[in-house]
């Protein structure tokens, strides 16, 4: 992987949390090729030891570090490892998230049968499980603000700093069938807001990244078949972006460093942008 241009961030420590997965691993690798000392969280420690080895092979400095972003105690742990090993936070990317079956509905309008229903296997509205909701909020949510609470503390102190949120496309139009991680984003990108207000005075700059649909380990069995091919959620998605295709992790580079950088986004806080093959731009018509 070669990042699309080099911002200068030697001397910065950034903290990436879900840094094991496909997505926030390639930032994880941007920033630090970049110059970064890049400390990879996530709940899978050998996931985000992966991540590290990688980056090291090419030179670069690297730590993962194993952190449950939903317990506050693991994340001030965490922090305690990663300033023992690198100094204080300058760059946080709250990449940390998710969805639950639990916070899904089998169909993506209600129909009369959705009354009478007594199959385990379909899931109706009406048999949304609050825990899994819960949960999924949580995660989302709860998942971005502790590690905030947490590592820019440093930043405060400092009078400096970068946190860049994941909200999704759910945050500007909610999909159908998962309506707990729809709303979940949509209060990211709202705390994105709130938090870039609250912490400007602090010298701290917040924004968001929204990715639009990008094959994941999360949505790989939910957009392709087993033979590798699309599933009709995806062909209806990719109907619905005008670009024609899924993104790439590559493609969440330019907008990820744009954003770290004082000298380039230094007048920048409080936006989502999004990086969507202009999904929320077409209104289908």
């Amino acid at each position: 992987m070669s990042v699309p241009f080099k911002v200068d961030l030697a001397g910065k420590v950034a903290v990436v949390t879900g840094g094991g997965g496909i997505l926030c691993s390639v930032m994880a690798e941007a920033l630090a090729e970049c110059g970064a000392k890049v400390a990879i969280l996530d709940l899978r420690k050998e996931a985000a030891d992966q991540v590290a080895a990688a980056i090291k092979a090419k030179g670069g400095a690297a730590m993962g570090v194993a952190c449950n972003v939903l317990e506050r105690a693991s994340i001030e742990t965490a922090e305690k490892e990663v300033r023992a090993a690198y100094g204080p936070c300058d760059i946080l990317i709250n990449g940390a998230g998710g969805n639950n079956p639990k916070g899904t509905t089998s169909n993506e309008q209600m129909s009369k049968a959705d009354l009478t229903n007594t199959n385990p296997d379909i899931k109706t509205f009406f048999d949304l499980d609050p825990k899994g909701i819960e949960f999924v909020f949580n995660l989302n949510f709860l998942g971005s603000l502790l590690p905030t609470q947490v590592f820019s503390r440093a930043m405060a102190e400092n009078g400096r700093g970068v946190i860049i949120n994941i909200s999704s496309m759910n945050a500007f139009k909610p999909l159908t069938k998962i309506p707990a991680y729809s709303a979940a984003k949509a209060a990211v990108s709202n705390f994105t807001q709130w938090l870039a207000v609250h912490m400007a005075p602090m010298g701290i700059r917040v924004n968001a990244i929204a990715p639009g649909f990008f094959l994941t380990d999360q949505n790989r069995a939910l957009l392709t078949t087993p033979d590798g091919g699309l599933t009709p959620r995806s062909h209806k998605i990719l109907n619905h972006t005008p670009m024609a295709k899924f993104g790439e992790p590559a493609d969440l580079l330019g907008a990820l460093l744009w954003l770290t950088s004082d000298k380039a986004a230094g007048f920048v806080t409080g936006t989502v942008i999004p990086i969507d093959g202009g999904f929320s731009a077409y209104s289908g018509v």
